[in-house]
């Protein structure tokens, strides 16, 4: 089923937006996790996409009382600073669904395809791309390798991807379609597509190649696109 996910990003105890992953960009901020990820249930959000921004940038997890609760409330994937299989174990404890794993993707490569083996359908391997590179350590560095690349390392695997464009991140400016549809029909696995989404065509354009969700952000918190409207996808044919 394709899902339209809103994304909750946690930055020192609070929900925000940041513009292309800057730390110090914010575009968005709410006071309460907690009420935000309940709002967008109530709206009818069937998963939920949580970043702990502050873990991503301190490369350890900071907010895990509020991805707890969070949990207690819908599907849930979350990434963010996990670079500990650890802390994702302790995670899946806590209720989460999928754990979201980067920086490690790319350094650990067998330890992450054993730690896929063991949780099967749980392991969601970011893809990260900036100029069509892969980036990581919060976005801070690129490495050569191509989003195709990394993916196909665990496509083999019972694994999701989650494709984020960076060079469109929270600009609310629409999506690289290209870029999209190659990695999704490159890919057996799904594929959730995040980064630029900011219009109906935008989300029904990454159902129509193939992709398994989006994830949404900066257009939801800015109102320039309505979840009740964006959700209407997950049932359509297109």
């Amino acid at each position: 089923m394709f899902r339209v996910i809103p994304a909750i990003d946690l930055k020192d105890g609070k929900v925000v937006r940041l513009r292309q992953g800057k730390e110090d960009e914010v575009t968005f901020e709410a006071t309460n996790p907690i009420e935000v990820a309940k709002q967008w249930v109530e709206r009818g959000a069937k998963v939920l996409h949580v970043i702990d921004l502050s873990g991503a940038f301190q490369g350890r997890l900071r907010h895990e009382e509020i991805i707890a609760e969070i949990a207690k409330m819908a599907e849930v994937q979350v990434g963010g600073g996990i670079r500990d299989f650890r802390v994702a174990e302790r995670l899946f404890e806590l209720g989460v669904d999928r754990v979201i794993f980067g920086t490690i993707a790319v350094e650990r490569v067998e330890e992450l395809r054993e730690f896929a083996k063991k949780w099967k359908g749980r392991v969601m391997v970011a893809i990260d791309s900036k100029k069509g590179r892969v980036a990581v350590k919060g976005w801070k560095e690129v490495v050569e390798l191509t989003p195709v690349q990394l993916a196909e390392l665990y496509d083999d695997l019972d694994v999701s991807f989650l494709y984020t464009n960076i060079d469109v991140e929270g600009l609310v400016s629409g999506i690289e379609r290209e870029r999209i549809e190659e990695v999704v029909k490159s890919l057996r696995n799904p594929v959730y597509v995040a980064g630029g989404i900011s219009s109906i065509e935008d989300i029904r354009f990454a159902k129509r190649v193939g992709a398994a969700g989006v994830v949404i952000g900066s257009a939801l918190y800015t109102k320039k696109l309505k979840f009740e409207e964006a959700i209407k996808v997950e049932y359509e044919k297109v």
